[in-house]
């Protein structure tokens, strides 16, 4: 859910820090308090372009953060990881962005630096906006496919379906691949050919590499390798002043001191035990420079070899491992080639089977999605005539298309509001209020299946009152036991269903206009509820009025 939001120069917004309880958390204000910089800041949030007059004037940028904390961060955490990004810690996801009256904006998504575009992939799994704005998953078709199998439950149908997909896409490229060329499928032979023994002749391993970079080190300073060697042997044991002779002097020494001083015995042995460690240390170096030498016909082949690695690198993509993935593919696609006729007959007989098993399965999926369409209509419609539309009717169309990914059908949604009108898509719906009605009687029925964790409802109250906002507090309420409902409201029987509520103000500081919000308690929300009913003076009967409908509230509640 939405913790915390901070916003900086934001409009009218001087400075606001407020914090979100989970459930209804209304919002209210009156007409022109700015209660719309809450969706403007949001919008901002998401990845939205970004308008610099937003920009509280005689500032230089306006900043919007907010703090989500992630019972089921797994979708979000899915978005970072495509972008490079760490998993969220505990579920908490912070995104951060400022806008600059000169310079580029800043997105920041956990204190890490992202694209606007990432904040907008992030939107998609967070947050629902509902109201007179474009962040509305539910105009578009993929979304509304995705919500119709969600209520189906067709997840099992749905992947045995993708299983053939992705089998018949893999059948068709290397078809197409056999396939082209025509007349010059030798020439392309020829070149493969080529490729692979132009490879196979420097025979490039991953260990190869570095085995041959050591020995070049190693043979091209062969002489002064030799000579210091030699020279270390000379000092520890063969020269004049040698290491051994000096600790064989010692040792005797050693000797005739340990029965005058007993310690001296320890120190004999020690010593002893440093000469033995010369003898060895000076074997080991004389028996390795016996095997160097300086071989001018091995330097040779050596820098050949590594020229061959670099040429193949800068070729096949700056890694062997990228040199290795062009050979194994050249070796498939010659394979292929070599062989054509019978690939393709393969390949042809492939197809037909995974055309006729993807054919079955996509209309088992067709038959699940259309069974559950109906439901799926039925129910919104129900949810819909609560919610005022008397005569409304909502539709979820099913129609066959071409194979995709997700299936071979077409999902769309259509709402015919009053009695008589001919069914129209549910994104030609032209009235704000309209869409946001819909959206709830939506959500509604889908709530137990849609992951989004916030939903933003503005103007869900757009031309209705009296006993149709009791209705839509009640919707709301019922929606917010499983989601975190933010619902910028004008009606007070709307408010009154809130579990947390916020009083948006506009007042004049310095002589400047600022709007502001702050959390009422039991007392401010009747003061605010007789507000909205009766005006800015509240009288003994708005007051009442007022706690009748907390009290109508707690009890539906």
């Amino acid at each position: 859910m939405l913790e915390r939001l901070r916003v900086k120069n934001l409009a009218l917004v001087k400075e606001l820090d407020i914090e979100f309880g989970p459930g209804l958390n209304v919002i209210t204000g009156e007409t022109g308090a700015g209660k719309s910089i809450f969706i403007g800041a949001l919008s901002l949030l998401l990845g939205e372009r970004a308008d610099k007059k937003s920009i509280r004037s005689g500032e230089d940028q306006c900043v919007v953060e907010a703090v989500f904390a992630l019972s089921r961060p797994g979708p979000v955490d899915g978005v970072l990881a495509e972008s490079g990004l760490d998993p969220c810690e505990d579920g908490r996801l912070i995104l951060r962005r400022a806008i600059k009256a000169s310079g580029s904006n800043q997105q920041a998504v956990n204190n890490s630096p992202v694209t606007a575009q990432v904040l907008q992939h992030l939107g998609d799994v967070l947050l629902d906006m509902h109201g007179p704005h474009d962040h509305q998953s539910l105009f578009r078709r993929s979304a509304q496919r995705a919500i119709l199998d969600a209520f189906g439950h067709t997840e099992k149908e749905l992947s045995a379906y993708r299983e053939y997909y992705e089998q018949l896409q893999a059948v068709e490229e290397r078809l197409e691949a056999l396939k082209e060329g025509g007349e010059d499928v030798a020439t392309m032979v020829d070149i493969l050919r080529h490729r692979v023994q132009e490879i196979e002749s420097i025979d490039p391993t991953l260990e190869g590499e570095e085995a041959l970079n050591q020995e070049h080190i190693m043979v091209s300073n062969a002489s002064r390798i030799l000579g210091l060697g030699n020279g270390a042997v000379q000092a520890l044991l063969e020269g004049e002043t040698a290491a051994f002779d000096a600790l064989a002097a010692a040792q005797r020494m050693l000797e005739e001191m340990s029965p005058l001083l007993p310690a001296a015995a320890t120190w004999r042995d020690e010593v002893k035990s440093a000469a033995i460690q010369v003898q060895e240390v000076a074997a080991v170096i004389a028996e390795q420079m016996e095997s160097i030498e300086a071989n001018p016909a091995r330097l040779e082949w050596l820098d050949g070899q590594i020229a061959g690695y670099q040429k193949l690198k800068r070729k096949y993509g700056g890694s062997v491992a990228s040199v290795l993935e062009a050979l194994e593919a050249a070796r498939v696609k010659l394979d292929d080639l070599e062989s054509r006729e019978e690939r393709v007959a393969e390949l042809e007989k492939d197809r037909t089977r995974l055309i006729r098993d993807l054919t079955v399965a996509g209309e088992g999926l067709r038959a699940k999605r259309v069974k559950a369409s109906s439901k799926l209509a039925k129910d919104i419609t129900r949810e819909l005539r609560f919610l005022g539309f008397e005569h409304g009717e909502f539709s979820v169309v099913v129609t066959p298309g071409e194979p995709k990914a997700n299936g071979m059908d077409e999902v769309d949604f259509g709402f015919a509001p009053n009695l008589g009108e001919a069914m129209k898509p549910l994104r030609e719906i032209a009235s704000s209020g309209e869409i946001s009605r819909v959206m709830l009687a939506t959500k509604a029925v889908l709530a137990e299946h849609d992951a989004i964790p916030l939903l933003v409802f503005d103007e869900v109250d757009a031309n209705v009152g009296g006993e149709m906002g009791h209705a839509i507090g009640e919707k709301l309420a019922a929606l917010a036991r499983s989601h975190q409902v933010l619902c910028i409201t004008h009606l007070p029987q709307v408010a009154a269903c809130g579990t947390s509520h916020y009083a948006v103000e506009k007042s004049v500081q310095d002589e400047r206009t600022v709007s502001s919000i702050r959390a009422l308690d039991p007392d401010g929300r009747v003061e605010e509820l007789a507000r909205m009913l009766g005006g800015k003076r509240a009288t003994g009967i708005t007051v009442e009025h007022a706690k009748d409908l907390l009290k109508q509230a707690a009890a539906r509640a």
